[in-house]
């Protein structure tokens, strides 16, 4: 087995330096904490204290597209970027239960075509009004000498709200308790320095799957909002993840008590098209696979067994995944049994 991570070092992306340099944020934040700060499970989103209501907290996370917006820029299809951005950040605030309440967007521009400007927030829009979220504004930055003319960054910020007695507990989790999977459709926001590397841009506009390679690559990342509210109401939900960079292998376990694993069966969804592509051009290993990408599973949700077929037979394409096993101190926290060739 190769080193964690290489094929995605070899891209440019350092996940080592990037779990160091989270390391270091914890000891720079340490000493000092504001008392209506509240833990957040997993650290997908941040939780606050409601101003004068104890039992409210505002839940708060800012995300970013990824280098996803190269490709877009290369081909100048730009709206979906913005919905990818709100589903993004509407997904981490929802692995603590919150509801969207408003949203801020950053552009920053090498230079300012206001057509492909308002192409971007127009797709922030749509997805901000699917949610009833509102867009409360943002900022748009012309930084000339550090973007290229043509090539932009893009990056948000959402606030939502949660009862505080609805926050998922992590300890609640035990052994026998299944997993349930919502499908993902593609990369959604994480990997593409890999996949850049692996397909080269002469290739994205070459027939794939009765598509293109630009269209495989550019597929939406999807809200799982309104999913998880309606297997929420058929089932208990105990505590959920999102499923983005550090794929199940990172993600899962932010989730979970230090007791319990969680074992995952790759046999039992499957694997989008692309994806099997990149496996096969970067011939990846089981590490570099499930924690670079997503690998068909774009959010979890931890149920009672008893419950598992409730929680799936209310949302299509939801399937069980996995389970929930008591775990020793030596032990991993996320275990994937890969499909059998």
């Amino acid at each position: 087995m190769s080193g964690t991570g290489d094929a995605y070092a070899r891209a440019g992306v350092d996940i080592a330096a990037g779990n160091a340099a989270v390391e270091r944020y914890k000891h720079v934040l340490s000493g000092w904490r504001h008392p209506d700060q509240l833990d957040a499970i997993g650290g997908f989103g941040g939780l606050m204290r409601m101003p004068g209501d104890a039992r409210r907290a505002l839940a708060a996370s800012t995300d970013g597209v990824g280098t996803k917006i190269v490709i877009a820029a290369e081909l100048k299809r730009y709206d979906g970027v913005g919905r990818d951005l709100v589903n993004h950040c509407v997904n981490d605030i929802l692995v603590v239960n919150a509801t969207p309440l408003f949203f801020l967007d950053y552009l920053a521009v090498g230079k300012l075509d206001p057509d492909v400007a308002g192409a971007i927030v127009a797709g922030c829009y749509e997805a901000c009004r699917a949610h009833n979220c509102a867009l409360l504004g943002g900022e748009t930055a012309e930084m000339p000498g550090v973007y290229a003319p043509e090539h932009f960054d893009l990056a948000g910020t959402i606030v939502g709200v949660v009862n505080t007695s609805d926050v998922p507990d992590p300890a609640s989790v035990e052994p026998g308790d299944a997993i349930v999977g919502l499908p993902a459709v593609g990369l959604h926001t994480n990997g593409y320095s890999l996949a850049r590397t692996l397909i080269a841009r002469e290739e994205w506009l070459q027939p794939f799957e009765a598509a293109t390679y630009a269209d495989a690559l550019l597929a939406e990342h999807p809200s799982y909002y309104h999913a998880v509210r309606a297997m929420q109401q058929a089932a208990r939900v105990k505590t959920m993840a999102h499923i983005t960079g550090g794929g199940l292998l990172e993600n899962v376990p932010r989730t979970l008590p230090p007791a319990v694993k969680a074992i995952f069966e790759q046999s039992r969804w499957s694997v989008p098209p692309i994806m099997q592509e990149l496996v096969r051009r970067g011939n990846l290993s089981y590490e570099e696979r499930y924690r670079t990408l997503n690998m068909g599973i774009g959010y979890t949700l931890v149920v009672p067994f008893a419950q598992a077929q409730q929680a799936v037979d209310a949302v299509a394409g939801a399937r069980v995944v996995g389970w929930i096993e008591a775990r020793a101190d030596n032990e991993p926290r996320v275990v994937v049994h890969p499909a059998r060739a």
